[in-house]
C-alpha cells in the first residue's frame, strides 16, 4: 500500500486528521515498525518460559520474579506520557532510534546480571526502551495511511509484532537449551542494535502535521485528552482488560500450565507457543472485522465490546480451576485479551493527528500500570500460599487472581456502557 494525499477532516476540538504520502512504500514502513513491535513482545514474553531458569541461577523466590519481570512493564508505562510527546514532536523515526539502543544496552546488561537488582534495573532500561514500540508504529500508521484505512494499519503493524510472542515459545526454548539464557540475551542484544539501525535506513521523515509548540504547550496537550469526559469512559475499560492480559500471558501463563494444569517444560512451551498464535491471530481478526465492518456502518467500539465480552466469558472456567477447558480458556483469552487496541484508532480520530501519539500513549501509559501491577501481586498473593509438595504454585492463587481481575474487568465494562452514548459521534471513523 501507498499513501495518497487527501483533504484533511476535522477532529475534536477542530483538529485536522490529515496524511503525508511517504517517501517510501508503506509496507516497508510499516514492517519496520513491526520487526521493532516483534522484538518488544519477544522481550516481553521470555520471562515466562525462563523462569525457572532465573529461580534456579539467581535464587528468586515468586515474588521477586514477578517484580522481575513487571519492571519492564512500569518502565514501559513510565515511558509513555514523554513518549507522546517527543513522538508528536521528533516524529517516530528519530525517537525509536534512540529508545532501541537504550533497549540494546538493557538486554547486554541482563545477559551480564548474577543478582536479582541487576537484572530487575537491566529489564526496566528493556521496559523503556520498548516504550515506543507500538505507539511509534500507530504514529506512523496515521502519518502514512489515510483514515479509513487506520484499522487494518495498525492491526498490521500489531498482527505482525506479535510474533515475537511465539519466537518467545519453543524457537526460544531451543536457543536457551543449545546456548543458555545469557547468551541468548547477548544475542538479542545485537539483533535490537540492528533494529535501531533499520528505523534509519528504512522510515522517512515526515513534515509536522501542526505548527511547532513550545513544550508546555505539548504537554498541555495532555491535559486536553485527559479533560474529555469520554477519555474516563474509555481509559478504565483498556487499562484493566489489557493490562491483565499482558501480565497474565507474558509470565503467569507459563506457571499456570505448570502449577495447574500438570504440564512439563515442553508442554508448557507448546501451550505458550499455542496462545501465542491465537493471540496473533486475533490481533489481525479484530483488525479485518474493523476494517471490514466499519465500511458497513459499524465502528470500532461496538466491536471492541462485543470482543471483550467474549474475553471475560473466558475467563470464568479459569477462576473456577476448570482445568480440563483450561487450555481452550486461555486460547480464546490471548485472541481477545488485545482487542481494546482498536480504540487507539478512536482516540487518533477523535483527536486528531497533532494530538494522537499524546492520546495515545496516555492511555497506554494506564495498561503498562495496570499490567505491572496485576503482574507483581500476582507474585505477592501467590507467596501468602504455600508451595505444593513438588515445589510449584498452590492453583488455588491462580483461581483468586483471576477472580479480583475479572471483577474489575466486569466493573470497567460496566461504567464504559454508562457512558456508551458518548462515542457515537465519531464511531464512524471512514
Amino acid at each position: 500500500m501507498s499513501g495518497r494525499p487527501l483533504s484533511p477532516r476535522i477532529a475534536a476540538g477542530g483538529a485536522k486528521i490529515l496524511y503525508v504520502a511517504p517517501m517510501r512504500p508503506t509496507a516497508v514502513i510499516l514492517a519496520a515498525f513491526a520487526f521493532g513491535y516483534l522484538l518488544s513482545n519477544l522481550f516481553r514474553s521470555i520471562n515466562a518460559l525462563i523462569a525457572p531458569n532465573l529461580v534456579a541461577d539467581v535464587g528468586l523466590d515468586a515474588a521477586a520474579l514477578g517484580l522481575l519481570s513487571s519492571a519492564l512493564l512500569i518502565a514501559h508505562g513510565a515511558s509513555q506520557l514523554p513518549l507522546g510527546v517527543v513522538l508528536d514532536r521528533y516524529g517516530p523515526r528519530r525517537v525509536q532510534t534512540v529508545l532501541l539502543s537504550c533497549a540494546a544496552i538493557g538486554s547486554l546488561i541482563f545477559a551480564l546480571g548474577d543478582n536479582a537488582v541487576t537484572l530487575t534495573l537491566a529489564r526496566a532500561l528493556i521496559g523503556a526502551g520498548f516504550g515506543g514500540a507500538l505507539m511509534s508504529g500507530f504514529k506512523a500508521v496515521t502519518l502514512s495511511m489515510p483514515p479509513d484505512r487506520h484499522a487494518i494499519g495498525n492491526a498490521m503493524v500489531m498482527g505482525v509484532g506479535q510474533l515475537g510472542l511465539l519466537i518467545a515459545t519453543w524457537p526460544t526454548e531451543v536457543m536457551v537449551s543449545l546456548i543458555g539464557w545469557r547468551m541468548v540475551f547477548a544475542l538479542l542484544a545485537l539483533v535490537t542494535a540492528a533494529g535501531a539501525l533499520l528505523y534509519l535506513i528504512a522510515v522517512p521523515e515526515w513534515p509536522s502535521a501542526a505548527p511547532p509548540q513550545h513544550w508546555r504547550e505539548q504537554i498541555a496537550g495532555f491535559k486536553r485528552v485527559f479533560s474529555d469526559p469520554v477519555t474516563w469512559r474509555l481509559a478504565p475499560l483498556v487499562w484493566l482488560s489489557s493490562g491483565t492480559s499482558i501480565a497474565m500471558l507474558t509470565l503467569w501463563a507459563g506457571p499456570w500450565f505448570r502449577d495447574v494444569a500438570g504440564f512439563d517444560r515442553a508442554g508448557v512451551a507448546t501451550s505458550l507457543l499455542v496462545n501465542a498464535v491465537a493471540a496473533t491471530a486475533g490481533v489481525f481478526i479484530g483488525g479485518f472485522l474493523a476494517d471490514r465492518l466499519g465500511r458497513r456502518g459499524i465502528g470500532v467500539i461496538p466491536i471492541m465490546s462485543g470482543l471483550l465480552i467474549v474475553m471475560m466469558v473466558a475467563e470464568v472456567p479459569l477462576v473456577l480451576g476448570l482445568k480440563d477447558v483450561g487450555a481452550v480458556s486461555w486460547v480464546v483469552f490471548a485472541m481477545t485479551g488485545q482487542s481494546t487496541i482498536l480504540s487507539y484508532t478512536w482516540l487518533a480520530a477523535h483527536f486528531g493527528t497533532g494530538l494522537s501519539s499524546r492520546a495515545q500513549t496516555g492511555v497506554n501509559f494506564g495498561v503498562f500500570l495496570f499490567a505491572f501491577l496485576v503482574q507483581y501481586m500476582v507474585g505477592e498473593l501467590i507467596d501468602l500460599f504455600d508451595p505444593t509438595p513438588s515445589g510449584g504454585f498452590d492453583p488455588v492463587a491462580y483461581q483468586v487472581s483471576f477472580t479480583i481481575a475479572l471483577v474489575l474487568q466486569l466493573a470497567a465494562f460496566i461504567w464504559f456502557l454508562t457512558g456508551h452514548a458518548k462515542f457515537r459521534s465519531v464511531e464512524r471513523l471512514s
